[in-house]
């Protein structure tokens, strides 16, 4: 998708969705929903990281508890 001069890409399934207390901090570094020992919660930090201070882009999620999430990230189109 093509916007203003920005290329997006979303992906998204139809899991069990993020909740609302989890979505706000799911940027941040060790954030992670799994057991401990499991996950470092750094996977989506680091994305964010590289889409948004080396590519200068964006990533959104939107999600509703029990029936998907949905994740877009859109990077400036080069000349």
């Amino acid at each position: 998708m093509a916007v203003q001069g920005r290329i997006g890409y979303g992906g998204g399934h139809n899991g069990i969705g993020i909740a609302e207390e989890v979505k706000d901090k799911l940027f941040q570094p060790f954030i992670t929903t799994k057991p401990t020992g499991e996950g470092t919660g750094l996977g989506l930090s680091i994305s964010y990281d590289i889409v948004t201070q080396q590519h200068g882009g964006s990533i959104t999620v939107d999600s509703k508890v029990g029936e998907f999430s949905e994740f877009t990230i859109r990077l400036p189109r080069k000349p």
